[in-house]
């Protein structure tokens, strides 16, 4: 897998552990404070689609991942 699909696994990843702790109506409500973590995640995700910069990405490469389109 390249670095920027490991990046969008992460993100949705992220994203649905944390609308799965803080959805008042989930049964693993942990505190609703954990779906500021879904709007970070959702508005990094809107900015690298206009931007094609994403920190997660670069963080990946220095890590000796494969870049990708």
């Amino acid at each position: 897998m390249t670095s920027w699909q490991i990046t969008r696994v992460f993100a949705g990843t992220l994203i649905l552990i944390s609308l799965l702790i803080g959805a008042p109506a989930s049964p693993f409500y942990v505190s609703a404070y954990w779906l500021w973590l879904t709007a970070f995640v959702g508005a990094n995700l809107l900015q690298s689609g206009f931007t094609r910069w994403c920190p997660m990405e670069i963080f990946m490469r220095k890590l000796g991942m494969r870049g990708g389109d």
